[in-house]
C-alpha cells in the first residue's frame, strides 16, 4: 500500500495538462496502462482551436461550439473554454510550444469542419497531439512519477470519498495506492466499435471504473464518428485529419460525384455528425466513397502523418483519391463534473475525454478536444492544489463485496463480438428495435455482478471485457432513452430533435442497474 498526494489516471493531453499546473504544488503519480507516450492524444492529427486571430472573436467561437453540439451545450462551461484557451495557448508558447507559422512569422491558422473562422493551430502540420505530449512529458521529466503498464482496476472508495486507486499489472500482481485525490483522464471509448481512430486502449474503462464506484455518467448516447478514416484491406487503417478537407479536400463517389454539395451550407466542412451520415447513407447504397485530395497543394509535405498512412498501406496519393470510411471518435458524454471537474463523488475529479463537462453538447466541434484537455486540465489542476483533505490514513485494505466472480466470468464475449454489437446497434444510425437487441444482449452477463464486485482474481484482458460490457450498456441504454435524433445520437425512428429537450442530461448512476443474467433463467 503506497502513498501520494495526488494520482492521475491516464496519460494524455488532459492527464499531463493537469500534472503540470500540479506538480509544483502536490506530489504526482502518473498510472497509464500503456507506455506514456501512447495515447489518444498523440494520435491528435487536427489541431487545437482558438480564437488567437485579430480578425476572430471568442464569441464566434462560442456559437460555433453551440452550433456542431446542437444546442445541447453548457453555455457557461463553452465561454470558459473558448475564453481561457489562447491564454494557456499563450502559457505554452512562452515556455517553449511551437506552432506552424506562415513565412512572416505569424501562427498559421487552419479551418476545420463547423469553424467560420480560420482559427486551427497546428504543429507539425497533421502532428500537433503527438508535438504537445513530448512537449508536456519533458516539461514534467523528474518532477512526476509516471507509473507505466500498470491498469488501474478500481477506484477506492470509502465513506462517500475517494482515497485511491487499486492497480494490477502484467504479471497479475495488485497494489492499492492511495491519494488525497484522484484525477480520471483515462480517455473515450471508441475502441468498442469496429471501425475507430482511437488507440486500442480507448475502450471505456475510465466511465466504467467511476460508474462502478457510484459516479454519475451523462450522455454517453452521443458518440462522434469521424467522417474520414483511410479504410485499407477491409479495415479503418487510420485517420485522415480534417484539416485536409479544410484545405481543399472533397468527398466523392466512385463515379466522382460531390456527396456533400447539397447536403449543407459547409458543403465538406459541415458538422462531423453530418458528414458522417452523408458518408453511411451512401455506402448503405452500395457506393465507395473517397476523399479528392488533388486540390490539395503540396499534400505530402503538409500532412507527413498521412503521407506515412497511406505508404503503410499501399495506397497511391498521387491517384488524388483516399478510400474512406466513418469510424468512432470522440465520446461528448462521460463522467459528470463541474467547471473544475469536481465529479459527484468527493476527492475525485475528471478531465477530457472522460469527463462530461457539457462543452461538447450532442456532438464535438473539430479541434475542440485537445483544448478542452488544456483548459479544464489546468482548472482541475487549481481544484486539486486547494484540497485540504490530506492523504487517507487507512492502512488496511477496504472490505470487497465478494461473489463468485470467476463463475460469472466463464461466459464472456470476444472482443470483436463487443464492437460488432455496438457498430451494428450502436453507431451511426440508430433504431428502437436494434437499440433493443443489443440491450438484451449486454444484460445476458451478469452487469450487477461486475459492478458490486472485486475484480482483482481476474485478469487484465478480462476486466478490459467486462469495463466494455458495462459502458456498451450505458451507450445503449441511454440511446433507448434519447428518443429524438441530435447531433451523435441519429435515431432512424425519431429523426427531428425536440427543442423542449434542449439541456435535457441523461445521467446513469449505478443504483440504476437493475438487470439479471439471462443465463439464469
Amino acid at each position: 500500500m503506497m502513498e501520494t498526494e495526488v494520482i492521475i489516471v491516464g496519460s494524455g493531453v488532459a492527464a499531463l495538462t493537469t500534472a503540470y499546473y500540479l506538480h509544483e504544488h502536490k506530489n504526482v503519480t502518473i498510472f497509464t496502462k500503456t507506455k506514456k507516450d501512447e495515447s489518444n492524444s498523440r494520435l491528435a492529427q487536427g489541431g487545437v482551436a482558438a480564437s488567437v486571430s485579430p480578425e476572430d472573436d471568442w464569441r464566434c467561437h462560442v456559437e460555433d461550439t453551440i452550433a456542431a453540439g446542437c444546442q445541447h451545450n453548457d453555455e457557461k462551461a463553452v465561454e470558459l473554454l473558448v475564453r481561457e484557451g489562447p491564454k494557456r495557448i499563450r502559457e505554452w508558447m512562452n515556455a517553449g510550444l511551437t506552432f506552424d507559422v506562415n513565412q512572416d512569422g505569424s501562427l498559421h491558422l487552419g479551418q476545420e469542419g463547423g469553424h467560420r473562422k480560420r482559427r486551427i493551430l497546428h504543429a507539425g502540420g497533421d502532428q500537433t497531439g503527438r508535438t504537445i505530449v513530448s512537449f508536456l512529458l519533458e516539461k514534467l521529466k523528474g518532477h512526476v512519477a509516471i507509473i507505466e503498464g500498470e491498469c488501474v482496476i478500481e477506484l477506492i472508495i470509502q465513506h462517500g470519498r475517494c482515497i485511491g486507486v487499486k492497480t494490477k499489472n502484467p504479471l497479475g500482481q495488485t497494489s492499492c495506492y492511495y491519494a488525497g485525490a484522484v484525477v480520471l483522464a483515462a480517455g473515450g471509448c471508441a475502441g468498442m466499435y469496429a471501425f475507430s481512430s482511437n488507440a486500442a486502449t480507448a475502450t471505456g474503462d475510465g466511465v466504467a471504473l467511476a460508474y462502478r464506484a457510484g459516479a454519475v455518467i451523462a450522455d454517453v448516447e452521443f458518440i462522434q464518428f469521424h467522417p474520414t478514416m483511410l479504410f485499407a484491406a477491409g479495415k479503418a487503417a487510420g485517420l485522415i485529419s480534417e484539416a485536409v478537407r479544410g484545405e481543399g479536400a472533397v468527398l466523392v463517389t466512385e463515379d466522382g460525384r460531390r456527396i456533400m454539395e447539397h447536403i449543407h451550407p459547409l458543403q465538406d466542412l459541415a458538422p462531423r455528425d453530418i458528414v458522417a451520415r452523408a458518408i453511411y447513407d451512401e455506402m448503405s447504397k452500395g457506393h465507395h466513397v473517397y476523399l479528392d485530395i488533388s486540390a490539395v497543394h503540396r499534400c505530402h509535405e503538409r500532412f507527413p502523418a498521412l503521407a506515412h498512412l497511406c505508404a503503410e498501406h499501399g495506397i497511391d496519393m498521387e491517384t488524388g483519391r483516399l478510400p474512406i470510411v466513418p469510424g468512432a471518435h470522440f465520446l461528448m458524454g462521460g463522467v459528470f463534473v463541474n467547471d473544475c471537474g469536481q465529479t459527484s463523488i468527493q476527492g475525485l475529479y475528471a478531465v477530457g475525454e472522460v469527463a462530461c463537462t457539457g462543452v461538447h453538447g450532442a456532438n464535438r466541434l473539430a479541434s475542440n478536444s485537445l483544448l478542452e484537455g488544456i483548459v479544464f486540465g489546468a482548472r482541475a489542476a487549481e481544484a486539486v492544489r486547494k484540497e485540504t483533505a490530506p492523504p487517507p490514513r487507512l492502512r488496511k485494505r477496504p472490505n470487497d463485496m465478494q461473489s463468485d466472480i470467476k463463475k460469472a466470468v466463464r461466459n464472456l464475449p470476444e472482443i470483436t463480438a463487443i464492437q460488432t454489437i455496438m457498430s451494428t446497434y450502436v453507431g451511426i444510425v440508430r433504431d428502437e428495435q436494434g437499440l433493443q437487441y443489443a440491450k438484451k444482449w449486454f444484460e445476458q452477463f451478469p452487469l450487477s455482478a461486475f459492478v458490486d464486485s472485486s475484480l482483482e482474481d481476474l485478469s487484465i484482458e478480462e476486466i478490459t471485457v467486462i469495463h466494455m460490457l458495462l459502458a456498451g450498456w450505458l451507450i445503449t441504454t441511454s440511446a433507448l432513452q434519447r428518443t429524438e435524433s441530435r447531433g451523435g445520437h441519429y435515431r432512424s425512428d425519431y429523426p427531428f430533435a425536440r427543442e423542449q429537450w434542449k439541456k435535457r442530461r441523461i445521467c446513469r448512476t449505478k443504483n440504476e442497474l437493475n438487470v439479471t443474467s439471462m443465463a439464469e433463467h
